[in-house]
């Protein structure tokens, strides 16, 4: 793994990161998981009687959005490329 290609320093390489196919499957990947074991725990009992409102479905949404955030928020923590220090600084 080359280590440089796989840090990012501007907002445009971190979107490639992303976006990376890699990447990409793992967090969408888990935010279905993680989703649907959270909707199915908090929404679907209302969502199979037939009482899901707007509200309702915009809550399911945001439950699987917020772990694929989350997970791509750890990417970008984890691969986001040290500050190179000057020679006066790494005094």
């Amino acid at each position: 793994m080359d280590h440089q290609a796989d840090t990012w320093r501007t907002w445009r390489q971190a979107s490639a990161i992303v976006l990376a196919r890699r990447q990409l499957r793992r967090t969408v990947t888990l935010a279905l998981i993680i989703g649907s074991v959270f909707v199915a725990m908090n929404q679907l009992s209302i969502i199979l009687a037939g009482n899901a409102d707007t509200i309702i479905w915009l809550k399911a949404a945001m439950t699987y959005l917020t772990p694929l955030f989350v997970s791509n928020f750890g990417v970008l923590s984890a691969t986001r490329a040290k500050p190179i220090l000057s020679a006066a600084e790494g005094r």
